[in-house]
């Protein structure tokens, strides 16, 4: 099982662990609550777990330009 950290914004894998054994407190998956889970965790079918980030790029941009918040832009690097 690996779990892969990859951008919401521009798909960028941000990075993987591969480790046979978390807990999700150690993850920080139990700070989440059920609507944030859904939305940034999606379990893959042959056990790996892919986790939406955001990279260092889309942070910076949306700083720069907080209009991009109004609208939840998911994809707003082109």
């Amino acid at each position: 099982m690996s779990i892969h950290y990859n951008c919401r914004h521009c798909g960028v894998n941000v990075g993987t662990i591969d480790r046979m054994s978390l807990h999700s407190e150690q993850l920080g998956f139990n700070q989440l609550n059920d609507e944030e889970r859904l939305d940034m965790i999606t379990y893959q079918q042959n056990g790996d777990i892919e986790v939406k980030t955001i990279c260092e790029d889309c942070h910076e941009a949306l700083d720069r330009n907080p209009h991009y918040h109004e609208r939840e832009y998911h994809t707003f690097i082109q």
